[in-house]
C-alpha cells in the first residue's frame, strides 16, 4: 500500500461519504453512553461530522495517519474472521484514538471503540464493522457535547 496525497484525499472522500452511517452511529453511542452515566449528551448533525472530518484531514501528519487505517480497515478480511479479529480490533483502537487527538482523548476514544463496536455490524470484509465503530468513537470524542467538556478543568493552569 502506498499512501500518496492523492490517496489521502480519496480517503477524506470516503470518510466523509460515510456520514450517513457515522453520524447515526455517533449519536446511539451517545445515547448509549448517556444513558448508562446519567447525563445528556448532545447529538451532532452531518455538518458538524463533516467540519469534524475536514479538520482532522487538514493536518497533514494526522490525516496521513487515518488515511492509511481508514485504507486498510476497508479492506482488512481474514478467512472465518475470528482468527483475524486482534488487528482489526487494534487498528480500530488507533483509528479511534487518532482521530480523538491523542491523549486524554485518545485513552477515552479508544474505550468508546469497544463499546461502539459491539452495536455496529457492517456487510462486507471484516475491518469494515471495526471502521465504523472506529469513526464514530472518535469523532464523538472529539466533538462537544459533554457536560464535562464544556467547562473548566480545576487542573487549569492560571498562570
Amino acid at each position: 500500500m502506498e499512501l500518496t496525497p492523492a490517496a489521502v484525499t480519496e480517503e477524506h472522500r470516503w470518510v466523509r461519504d460515510r456520514a450517513d452511517v457515522v453520524v447515526p452511529l455517533i449519536n446511539e453511542t451517545r445515547g448509549r453512553l448517556g444513558e448508562i452515566f446519567d447525563t445528556d449528551v448532545g447529538e451532532i448533525d452531518e455538518a458538524t461530522y463533516l467540519a469534524a472530518v475536514d479538520e482532522v484531514f487538514a493536518h497533514g501528519d494526522v490525516g496521513v495517519n487515518v488515511a492509511a487505517y481508514v485504507r486498510i480497515l476497508r479492506e482488512l478480511d481474514v478467512d472465518g474472521d475470528y482468527p483475524g479479529f486482534i488487528v482489526d480490533e487494534v487498528l480500530g483502537r488507533k483509528l479511534a484514538s487518532t482521530i480523538a487527538g491523542g491523549d486524554p482523548l485518545g485513552l477515552l476514544a479508544e474505550a468508546t471503540f469497544h463499546f461502539a463496536d459491539v452495536a455496529v455490524h457492517t456487510d462486507g470484509p471484516a475491518g469494515r464493522d471495526d471502521l465504523d465503530a472506529a469513526l464514530a468513537a472518535g469523532f464523538q470524542t472529539r466533538l462537544p457535547g459533554w457536560s464535562w467538556r464544556e467547562r473548566d478543568s480545576p487542573f487549569d493552569s492560571h498562570l
